[in-house]
């Protein structure tokens, strides 16, 4: 299990019971605020130091530079050269707890450190990275100790492994299906059948595979275990890597099957218990659900930036694209749409550590919205780019593979519909149970960095009881109409949030009135427009908190200062929070475009990213490039 793979919080820590209750904090709890501030440091060292491997994008001889990730892409390759690069940077050690050796412990801290190979290009980071992580999930959470220290070994010695869950006969609904492990009378197992549209099927020195284990003629939710394979080790005449799978986003990963026919693997590849590989991969759906939107993040964050590099230097009737306001909201309102997602994000991944109990309905909630914002997003600065959007090589050519690769890295383990079929049957009884009277979460949830407890996958739970994400936003609006907040620069704040607390009510309502049809995976398209206003709503939540929780710190600098801290920035995402909501703005709202754009140039220029960590990117500076080109 990832038990205890993380900085220890202190007993008066906000995440934790005593302090919650008026207890004394613990004496000990400098010792552990130290470790917390430098576990907050390892991964910004690590996240800095990935960026100077990376280099400049616009750099051709970089093997990381856009000239050869879209060359390998037109290729339908992954740059050998690249990968070699993150061999020798031990990449795989963030996929690693660190008590086996590697980086992770911190669901968080993997999002932020994965994020700037996705800013370049998602097809290494899920064919070199990501696709291991997902198979080695399922191991870290159910696996004995002899197969997670295999499992370490081989992702720390540059190894891959391939995850298979779902058979195209059957969707996501992988209880049916067909792939089996019989017993071989030996106490090992015959594998047979097909499994398809796999990253990395014929690259992997490791598979983790769902199969059916359960007798013929018995389905259930016992029927199926999952199994940790050696490829190196399997007869060759008994399985076979089928056709590779051409497709339209990340040419380069390695998309296949493979097919086996009565092919014996030995009894210890069985992962956890037989017939547990139901629980097993809910469990750790949970956790790749909620950790991979954080990485994909980086993708809209690169078309964002060759959108804003286009309309800077592009003229259009003796003035540049950027001066035309549509352009100038379009800008604007995609990185504040950045920053929406990368709320939800940072809520979703720290309460994985957090609020275990409540993980199942975020990470598909975030997993379902924040594919969908990018993808509008990118959409609009199409429009923007104009022609250039077509173009497939130069400066802009990478827009369009990252809007090709969106949509790819999105799927996973399951699309849009999956994700709010987890949700609809939860919203009656959260409503019911929870959204009148649940408690906020702590406010640990909220911050950009600090400790967090270990992960306990133990306490994933595969149906949620309490909503504390919803607590959190009707404790916001009790906050924002006291008298300690009563500025009348927070009226557009107490406005917005009104108007978001309104809605959940409607929603509420909406919700207990579902009927049983509608509590299941044929649930009406009403349930699921429902879900989808739900997951608006744990975004906005999420964004006034994350403002909240800065104030609170005293913002970037600790004098109440910095962009997080500033309310215009919350303003601005609470606004697009209530338009994607299609709700009737308050008097008082502003997307403030202007302040908005300029903190978009402020960072374009400077090399900063979109995100909520403002973090300094590879390359030369802007204003750099454009004085070297003047002498």
């Amino acid at each position: 299990m990832l038990s205890r793979l993380n900085d220890t919080p202190c007993s008066g820590d906000p995440a934790e019971g005593p302090r919650a209750h008026g207890a004394t904090p613990d004496l000990g709890c400098a010792d552990v605020a130290v470790d917390a501030d430098a576990g907050e440091r390892r991964i910004r060292e690590r996240v800095a130091a990935f960026e100077e491997l990376l280099g400049d994008p616009r750099d051709e001889g970089n093997p990381f530079g856009n000239a050869a990730l879209l060359d390998a892409d037109e290729r339908g390759e992954l740059s050998a050269e690249a990968e070699r690069a993150l061999a020798a940077f031990g990449l795989n050690d963030e996929f690693v707890p660190s008590a086996l050796g590697g980086n992770l412990d911190r669901i968080d801290g993997l999002a932020r450190v994965l994020r700037p190979l996705f800013r370049r290009d998602a097809s290494l980071g899920l064919g070199y990275g990501v696709t291991s992580f997902l198979a080695a999930i399922a191991v870290w959470a159910a696996g004995d100790e002899a197969q997670r220290r295999r499992t370490a070994d081989l992702l720390r010695g540059g190894g891959r492994l391939a995850i298979a869950y779902h058979e195209l006969a059957h969707g996501n609904d992988f209880v049916r299906n067909e792939f089996s492990a019989r017993p071989d009378g030996s106490g090992g197992y015959l594998l047979d059948g097909r499994k398809d549209v796999i990253n990395n099927a014929g690259r992997a020195e490791g598979l983790v595979l769902f199969c059916l284990t359960a007798p013929p003629g018995q389905r259930g939710p016992r029927s199926h275990s999952v199994l940790l394979v050696d490829t190196e080790g399997l007869p060759e005449d008994a399985w076979r890597v089928t056709d590779r799978y051409r497709t339209v986003g990340v040419r380069g990963c390695q998309v296949a099957g493979f097919s086996f026919e009565r092919c014996r693997v030995p009894g210890d590849a069985l992962v956890g218990r037989q017939g547990g590989g139901v629980e097993t991969a809910l469990r750790s759906f949970q956790i790749t659900r909620s950790v991979v939107p954080g990485m994909v993040l980086g993708g809209a964050d690169t078309a964002l930036r060759t959108v804003v590099r286009f309309a800077t230097s592009r003229e259009l009737y003796r003035r540049s694209v950027l001066d035309i306001p549509h352009a100038q909201a379009t800008v604007a309102s995609a990185f504040t749409d950045l920053l929406v997602c990368d709320s939800i994000c940072l809520a979703a991944t720290r309460a994985v550590h957090l609020l275990p109990e409540q993980t199942s309905v975020y990470a598909a909630a975030v997993k379902y919205l924040v594919p969908k914002l990018l993808q509008d997003a990118c959409y609009n600065l199409s429009i923007v780019l104009g022609a250039n959007f077509y173009v497939r090589d130069g400066d802009y050519g990478v827009f369009q593979k990252h809007v090709r690769d969106l949509p790819m890295v999105s799927l996973g383990h399951a699309g849009s519909a999956a994700c709010q079929a987890t949700i609809i049957p939860q919203l009656p009884r959260l409503a019911r149970r929870s959204w009148t009277q649940g408690t906020p979460a702590p406010e640990a949830l909220f911050r950009t960095g600090g400790g967090l407890p270990a992960l306990d996958t133990d306490r994933l739970v595969l149906a949620a009881e309490d909503d504390a994400l919803v607590a959190s936003l009707l404790a916001a609006a009790d906050r924002l109409e006291g008298p300690g907040e009563a500025g009348a620069e927070l009226a557009p704040v107490r406005a917005l949030v009104r108007a978001l607390v309104a809605e959940l009510n409607r929603v509420r309502e909406e919700c207990l009135a579902l009927g049983p049809h509608d509590r299941t995976a044929m649930a009406s398209p009403h349930a699921y427009a429902l879900a989808d206003r739900y997951t608006l709503l744990l975004a906005g939540s999420a964004c006034v908190n994350v403002w909240l929780a800065q104030r609170q710190d005293g913002g970037a600098g600790g004098d109440g200062e910095g962009f997080l801290a500033n309310p215009r920035w919350v303003v601005a995402a609470l606004t697009r929070v209530c338009r994607h909501l299609g709700l009737p703005l308050p008097e008082e709202a502003d997307e403030h475009s202007e302040w908005m754009l300029a903190e978009v140039l402020g960072r374009y220029h400077e090399g900063r990213s979109f995100d909520l960590y403002d973090t300094h990117l590879a390359g030369p500076l802007v204003d750099d490039e454009r004085a070297a080109a003047r002498h």
